[in-house]
C-alpha cells in the first residue's frame, strides 16, 4: 500500500480546515504552503504574532497568500474562546480571568478552534513537547465517548505480505502511555482498532502481546494482559482480539496452533498491542530498522476530534504527511 498517497488523496477529497499553532516555526510555514498548494487542506490557519510569522515567511521565501494568520492575544474572538474554556474547566477551579490568560496560548487556541468546529484538525509538536500537545488536547478537545485514555499508533508498511493487511499493521501504543493499566490498555486496544479501520481500511484483528501465551508464565504483567482481555469482553467490542500472546504466536499460525489452538486471530493479526511503552517503542524501531519497514507516526488516537503530535526533528515532508493523515480522520 502507498500509505502517504492514500492519506493525501483522502484528505483532498474531504476539503477540511487545518490549524497549526506553531505559526512562527519555519518548517511549519513551509509545510502550510505545501498543504495549500497541493489542496490537501481547504484552509490553513497559522497561530502566533502576525509580524513574526510574516517576517519568518519572508526569510523563508514563502508567499502566505491564502493562509490565515491569527494572533490570539489580539483577536476579537478571545473573550468568546475564554468563556468556552472557562465552561470546560470551571469544575477544575478555573476562573474567568485565568481562562482569558490561558487562551492566549496558541496550543489552547488551536484546540479550541477544533472543539468549536472552526477548524477540523490540529497538528503541533515541532516546537512544543508531546506533553504540551496532549494537555491542550485533553483539556479542550477531550477523548472519544467511552474512552478515557489518549494514546498513539504507528502505521507499519512494507512488511512481508503474509503479515497484517498486505504487509501493513498498526502498532500501539509506542509513544504516549508509559505503563498502562488494564483499563488503559483496553482503551488503547479500542483506539488502535479504530485506527486500523481508518488507516488500513480493513477490519481490525488485535493481538495483545506479552512474554507469555495463555498462562505459560505467571507474573503481574501477564495478569494485566489477561485482565485487559476480560475488560474487552465485557465491553463487547466489535472487533476480533486475543491475548495474552507471544509475538511469534500472534504472527505464525503454526506456532499459535501449538500455544493457543483455536485462537480467533489465527493468520489474521493486523493490530499489535504492546503491554507498555518500552516494549512498543523498542518493537516498532526493531521492525523498522531490521526489517527495512516504513514506520509512519506516531499518530495520536482516542481524541474526540483529529489531533496529531510532531517529532521536534520533523522535516517539512514529515509535517505535510502528518497533516494529511490528521485531516483524513476529520468527519
Amino acid at each position: 500500500m502507498d500509505f502517504v498517497s492514500d492519506m493525501k488523496a483522502k484528505a483532498k477529497s474531504l476539503h477540511k480546515r487545518l490549524v497549526l499553532p506553531e505559526g512562527t516555526e519555519p518548517r511549519i510555514i513551509r509545510a502550510a504552503k505545501v498543504l495549500m498548494d497541493e489542496s490537501i487542506a481547504v484552509s490553513v490557519t497559522l497561530l502566533g504574532k502576525v509580524a513574526d510569522i510574516q517576517e519568518t515567511a519572508r526569510k523563508e521565501g514563502v508567499d502566505l497568500h491564502g493562509i490565515q494568520i491569527i494572533s490570539p492575544s489580539g483577536d476579537p474572538n478571545l473573550p468568546r474562546y475564554a468563556d468556552a474554556f472557562y465552561e470546560l474547566r470551571k469544575h477544575k477551579g478555573m476562573t474567568p480571568e485565568q481562562a482569558k490568560i490561558d487562551m492566549t496560548d496558541t496550543l489552547r487556541w488551536g484546540a479550541m478552534m477544533v472543539h468549536l468546529g472552526e477548524a477540523d484538525a490540529m497538528v503541533a509538536g515541532a516546537e512544543k513537547t508531546t506533553g504540551d500537545v496532549l494537555r491542550a488536547g485533553l483539556s479542550i478537545i477531550g477523548t472519544v465517548q467511552g474512552i478515557k485514555t489518549a494514546s498513539s499508533c504507528f502505521v507499519m508498511t512494507g512488511m512481508d505480505t503474509q503479515y497484517g493487511t498486505e504487509g501493513a499493521m498498526i502498532f500501539s501504543d509506542c509513544a504516549v502511555v508509559p505503563e498502562p493499566t488494564a483499563d488503559q490498555l483496553a482503551d488503547i486496544t479500542e483506539s488502535a482498532a479504530l485506527s486500523c479501520r481508518e488507516f488500513l481500511k480493513t477490519e481490525p484483528v488485535a493481538a495483545l502481546l506479552s512474554f507469555s501465551t495463555k498462562g505459560s508464565a505467571a507474573h503481574d504483567d501477564v495478569t494485566k494482559i489477561q485482565s485487559t482481555v476480560e475488560i474487552l469482553k465485557k465491553r463487547n467490542v466489535n472487533f476480533i482480539f486475543d491475548g495474552e500472546l507471544q509475538a511469534d504466536a500472534a504472527l505464525v499460525p503454526s506456532v499459535l496452533d501449538k500455544k493457543a489452538p483455536g485462537s480467533p486471530v489465527r493468520g489474521k493479526v493486523n493490530v499489535m498491542i504492546f503491554p507498555e511503552l518500552s516494549a512498543g517503542n523498542i518493537g516498532y524501531k526493531l521492525v523498522q530498522r531490521l526489517g527495512k519497514v516504513e514506520a509512519f507516526g506516531p499518530f495520536l488516537q482516542g481524541f474526540a476530534k483529529p489531533l496529531s503530535d510532531l517529532s521536534r526533528g520533523a522535516s517539512v515532508n514529515d509535517i505535510v504527511t502528518t497533516c494529511a493523515v490528521t485531516l483524513s480522520r476529520a468527519k
